[in-house]
């Protein structure tokens, strides 16, 4: 697909949702209305994201200086900052219509989390704007201490976002978890640190079946194709957090206060799900391979 035909395809979808889901209603009580439409400004967004563009500053600067006749209604980047963080509500929305219209029903899920640092440990206790909300945490997979949160996600078994959660990087995922699953039904597939016989219990009390590899020194009873299968199958999520670090950049976002950083994480996943959505309408059997979905110019 080419990436005019993406940019049409995003904007197109965006555009309808409001139009459909808002149906005139006014979502702002005063102040003049934007030069750039809300359809416009989350399509940039988006489509920024997607690019690998990652910041407000890159991804304006990328529209203004290439896309500028398409969106000639783009104001100074203050502006569209300000717009973008204001109808974040907006692409909540978006991304619950998009889960609808994938992931109706379903009763197989995969959870993990990953770290969302905000500054380097050594400069966790001075002049850091997330003193005393954030904590510091440990990257299993740097093998280092970090100061910041930890992103919590659940995935489809097919790699959809269907729902996340930001929290501090010290809090147990096995806290979160419950809060996260609500209204989930079935199985949800996660690793060893989610073992918790009371968690399990809990879980199962909402009709969700927890199932996690077991450690070493713990027998396990249930056949060994069952065990690799869980396994495999949460590998997917493996891939989904790769691409969320590597092409959105969900591990690299600059935020001086937490709705920023919610509002970013948030737009993130949105870019993951609506590239997902489009690329699952071109290739239902590998919605997960991004790389291929727009041919971008080298």
């Amino acid at each position: 697909m080419p990436l005019e035909e993406y940019i049409i395809t995003v904007f197109c979808f965006v555009d309808d949702f409001l139009r459909d889901e808002l149906g005139g209603l006014m979502i702002r009580g005063r102040g003049e209305k934007p030069s750039l439409s809300d359809s416009e400004a989350i399509t940039i967004e988006l489509v920024g994201e997607y690019l690998g563009l990652g910041s407000d500053k890159r991804i304006w600067e990328y529209f203004k200086r290439h896309w500028n006749s398409w969106f000639p209604c783009l104001p100074c980047r203050t502006s569209f900052v300000r717009q973008c963080a204001n109808i974040w509500r907006l692409k909540e929305m978006i991304q619950r219509r998009l889960v609808n219209l994938i992931h109706p029903v379903d009763d197989l899920h995969i959870f993990d989390g990953f770290p969302i640092p905000t500054c380097h440990i050594k400069r966790a206790f001075k002049r850091n704007p997330f003193r005393g909300i954030g904590a510091v945490g440990y990257c299993a997979a740097k093998d280092e201490k970090y100061f910041g949160f930890k992103g919590h996600l659940i995935i489809s078994p097919h790699g959809l976002p269907i729902s996340f959660a930001i929290a501090p990087a010290n809090i147990d995922e096995r806290d979160v978890l419950p809060e996260l699953t609500q209204g989930l039904r079935g199985m949800i597939i996660a690793d060893k640190g989610l073992i918790r016989p009371a968690l399990k219990e809990e879980l199962a009390q909402s009709q969700l079946l927890l199932e996690t590899p077991l450690r070493s020194n713990m027998a396990d009873s249930r056949p060994g194709w069952f065990v690799n299968k869980i396994q495999s199958i949460r590998r997917v999520v493996e891939t989904v957090i790769g691409q969320l670090v590597e092409r959105f950049s969900i591990q690299n976002i600059r935020s001086k206060d937490m709705w920023h950083l919610r509002a970013k994480v948030g737009r993130k996943i949105l870019a993951h799900t609506m590239a997902f959505f489009v690329n699952f309408t071109q290739n239902p059997l590998e919605p997960l391979k991004l790389d291929a979905l727009v041919d971008l110019p080298k």
